[in-house]
């Protein structure tokens, strides 16, 4: 059975020769790029990728299907420009491949935080593994592709089959990217209520979820600070809907 890797780019000329470099024994590597200024498209003629270019978009999941579209395998891996595919995942990919029932597998991440292995964002599954025939990557941002067929997990325990997500943000990197999803998702959201519950308690059970259940509390002040960013975020999020509500609606209670 055969494999098509799928890469969204844009100007990601940082990690894409090591996310190549995991890649180039997979049946084809297709590039979607929102035309590059820099280096990225270089790197990918190097490693014989095919390459396609669409529209640049503020997020990716826009371009998500017209990518997918390219592929020439019916089995389709998609993956980030920061993020790889160990040897022993690729085999194992192979191998669920075979089975026909199969429709869509979730992939597990490593992800990293100042430096250290995060515990609290790991396995950090994402649906990235599936079939091309009936596939529907919704243009939402962090919306997950739909498949046809059953959907599996990778082993929990199995860390040798994580991809390394190698973008290991700084703090002011994770805010800028905050403030931007939030924005994104505020938008997509400005229709639901937002009472004092949910404004004190949302953010708070997202810190606790980072910080206690997915044990971030074992990662010290790292672990500390990614469970604070996470509850900004959510903050973030809730904030900017009650500020549209409260611009753009009248007669809202404050």
């Amino acid at each position: 059975m055969e494999i098509s890797v799928v890469i969204n780019t844009y100007n990601a000329e940082k990690h894409l020769a090591t996310v190549l470099e995991s890649t180039k024994d997979f049946d084809e590597v297709v590039i979607c790029d929102m035309h590059s200024t820099d280096n990225t498209i270089a790197i990918a003629q190097k490693y014989g990728c095919k390459i396609v270019y669409c529209e640049r978009y503020p997020y990716v999941e826009p371009a998500r299907n017209f990518a997918i579209a390219q592929a020439t395998h019916n089995w389709v891996l998609v993956i980030d420009a920061d993020e790889t595919v160990p040897e022993k995942l690729k085999n194992y990919l192979y191998q669920l491949a075979e089975k026909p029932e199969l429709g869509g597998v979730y992939i597990s991440f490593k992800n990293y935080f100042i430096d250290k292995f995060m515990r609290s964002a790991f396995p950090d599954f994402k649906l990235r593994f599936f079939k091309k025939e009936g596939a529907d990557w919704s243009a939402e941002i962090h919306s997950t592709v739909k498949v046809k067929g059953e959907v599996i997990k990778l082993p929990r325990g199995r860390k040798d089959l994580a991809s390394e997500h190698l973008a290991n943000d700084s703090v002011a990197t994770i805010l800028n990217k905050n403030n931007n999803y939030s924005t994104q998702a505020a938008e997509r959201h400005k229709g639901k209520k937002i009472g004092w519950i949910k404004l004190l308690f949302s953010p708070l059970f997202w810190f606790v979820k980072y910080y206690f259940i997915k044990k971030g509390c074992l990662d010290g002040k790292r672990g500390f600070i990614f469970a604070v960013l996470k509850a900004q975020y959510k903050f973030s999020c809730l904030a900017k809907i009650y500020e549209y509500q409260q611009t753009h609606y009248s007669g809202n209670a404050s």
